[in-house]
């Protein structure tokens, strides 16, 4: 009965080192695997180019510059475009990806420039 307790005591410690290995690595490849990863639906950040809607959700994606425009539909926040264009208190967006409501991607209209931010880039020092 010794010589058993003596083998499973150099075992255990083997096969709890090899389990320990083993989650570290399938926890390090998901981890490479799920990482966010830059992609062409990701904001670029340029400042009075790239503007997202940071205020209020459902805002209007009209044909014009001014509430007597029909609708293209909804923009929600995170949704974002490259400036095409200015009219007032209005801008032309070009999305740059599908919009949360299902607008294509490459489809421009005009929002109002309250419900819109241009990115700020962050400096560090």
């Amino acid at each position: 009965m010794t010589q058993q307790r003596a083998k499973l005591r150099t075992r255990v410690p083997a096969r709890l080192a090899a389990s320990a290995v083993l989650a570290l690595s399938l926890t390090a490849g998901a981890a490479a695997t799920t990482a966010p990863a830059a992609t062409a639906a990701e904001m670029p950040c340029k400042p009075r180019v790239y503007y997202y809607v940071y205020k209020g959700s459902g805002v209007n994606f009209r044909t014009g510059p001014g509430t007597g425009y029909k609708s293209k539909g909804l923009l929600h926040k995170n949704d974002w475009g490259k400036k095409v264009g200015t009219k007032g208190s209005w801008i032309k967006l070009k999305l740059g990806q599908k919009s949360k409501s299902g607008l294509a991607k490459g489809t421009t209209g005009w929002v109002s420039k309250s419900y819109v931010s241009d990115c700020t880039p962050m400096q560090l020092d």
